[in-house]
């Protein structure tokens, strides 16, 4: 079979470049009216996530500082126990070596008791500094949230305005694209 040869003359290729470059720039235009907001989008998702990651971190550093209290706590109670039996143990005594033994036992739970009420206090001021934060922080995921959603509002709008045609024209550039591939490959 010969092939047919279809001489394709230069104005012709000429046109359908410039038709083809029409298209495309209309579609440049499209896209340029969204401008940086599609980036502003993805930038405020992006900053929401970490925020949110930094607020969850924070939230599982005060249940620690919970579970450190209430361990404070039960060695308060054990030591106070232990104090009572001690104390129990003195009035039974039988020599003064005995005695003062367990009066140094108390006094080390006692100094015991001091300091895990210390540390009780420190872990109550690390927790009421990361509510403060952690309160800021939601707010200000919040203040995110909504300006977010403003700024997806905002691109949805500019993209369902324009959504058809920039359709039309994609289906166009592909459609021209081949034509000129096929009338270049002809010739």
């Amino acid at each position: 079979m010969a092939k047919k040869i279809v001489e394709i003359s230069v104005e012709e290729k000429l046109r359908a470049l410039y038709d083809l470059q029409i298209i495309d720039s209309r579609l440049d235009e499209i896209r340029n009216t969204r401008g940086e907001l599609p980036i502003e989008v993805e930038d405020l998702e992006i900053e929401i996530e970490g925020l949110e990651k930094r607020a969850e971190k924070f939230q599982n550093e005060i249940k620690d500082q919970n579970d450190e209290i209430s361990n404070k706590n039960e060695v308060i109670n054990h030591a106070k126990s232990l104090i009572d039996k001690y104390k129990a143990q003195q009035d039974n005594v039988r020599n003064n070596k005995e005695f003062e033994a367990l009066g140094k036992e108390i006094e080390f739970q006692e100094l015991e008791i001091q300091l895990a009420e210390k540390r009780i206090k420190e872990f109550g001021v690390k927790i009421e500094f990361k509510d403060e934060t952690f309160g800021d922080l939601n707010t200000k995921i919040a203040e995110l949230k909504n300006h977010l959603k403003f700024k997806k509002e905002e691109l949805d709008n500019l993209v369902s305005e324009t959504q058809k045609e920039e359709d039309f024209l994609i289906e166009k550039s592909k459609e021209y694209s081949k034509n000129i591939d096929e009338r270049l490959l002809a010739s």
